[in-house]
């Protein structure tokens, strides 16, 4: 197995391990989060109410599972260069930062915070050396773009999760 390999396999095996805890923790957590949230953001009263049900966090989780393996599917087959895998790296990585705010404007645990600091950032740490050590440029006008769109992917699944599971 090639460094590249391992370290583009380490993005779902983070990943999966990571939303493990979300999906132990996100009912509970979400509950709190979204009832605090401002009435001026769009946010169905269903969930400001009673939170993301457990059947909403693991569609949710498996639909981006199935993004997050695309994308280390790609860095093995590309060993790394593809633009989906390095984008998806930093958009991991940095989504654990997001994980820490929400933890600090909550003052309490957030879903995510335990494996955040633990897991998903020294994971993107030690996957940039390696794509740095391999020469590999960590971003790109590409590699930008896809991390870019996580966000508003990560939103737009939990909206079509949302709808499909109201039917």
């Amino acid at each position: 197995m090639t460094p590249m390999t391992k370290v583009a396999l380490g993005l779902f095996g983070a990943w999966a391990i990571h939303d493990l805890e979300e999906l132990l923790t996100m009912g509970q957590s979400s509950r709190e989060i979204l009832r605090r949230l401002p009435e001026r953001l769009p946010v169905p009263e269903a969930l400001r109410r009673d939170g993301v049900s457990p059947r909403h966090a693991g569609l949710s989780i498996a639909m981006m599972g199935a993004l997050t393996a695309a994308a280390a599917a790609e860095g093995v087959r590309t060993q790394g260069r593809s633009a989906l895998f390095r984008g998806g790296v930093p958009a991991f990585g940095l989504h654990g930062f997001g994980h820490l705010a929400m933890a600090g404007a909550a003052h309490r645990y957030v879903t995510g915070v335990a494996t955040a600091p633990t897991l998903v950032i020294p994971y993107w740490v030690w996957a940039r050396r390696r794509l740095a050590l391999a020469g590999i440029p960590a971003a790109d006008s590409r590699a930008t773009a896809v991390a870019l769109t996580v966000g508003p992917v990560l939103v737009g699944i939990h909206a079509l999760t949302y709808r499909l599971l109201r039917r």
